[in-house]
């Protein structure tokens, strides 16, 4: 699926649709560069999954978690080196717990994802506008 975002709130609607077409259980690894809209996305993920919390970045937490029916996961790994430092803070057990697990920064812990992750690439075209493609993955289709 490919969108042309024009502002913020295009980014944060293609975040509350894919949001309505995902399974407990589901990764969406989110690549792009620095102010790409990366958080302003998982925010519309939160939205479409009815959740009612205040969405940021966990640049320094490494993980936030927002409760609801289906829960959310953001991942941030800008600071990590490596997939073996995502399993240390328990990645396995996050993917058992039956929410959606939002990834920044995939790029840096590729190697963790499995086929079925859905991959989110935001690329910049202007200041205002992106260009975002989403692959569902070999199991979820297209």
């Amino acid at each position: 699926m490919h969108i042309i975002s024009k502002n913020e709130e295009d980014t944060f609607n293609a975040g509350v649709m894919l949001a309505k077409r995902l399974s407990p259980g589901a990764v969406v690894a989110l690549y792009g560069d620095l102010g790409a809209g990366k958080t302003v996305f998982v925010r519309g993920l939160a939205k479409g999954l009815g959740l009612k919390a205040r969405v940021s970045s966990p640049t320094f937490t490494i993980v936030n978690e927002y409760s609801g029916d289906t829960p959310l996961f953001h991942f941030d790994m800008y600071r990590l080196n490596g997939s073996d430092e995502l399993f240390e803070i328990g990645w396995e057990d996050y993917l058992l717990r039956g929410g959606i697990c939002a990834v920044e920064w995939s790029e840096n812990v590729d190697d963790a994802f499995y086929d079925d992750t859905i991959r989110v690439r935001i690329n910049k075209l202007s200041d205002n506008e992106r260009s975002i493609d989403i692959d569902m993955g070999e199991v979820q289709g297209q």
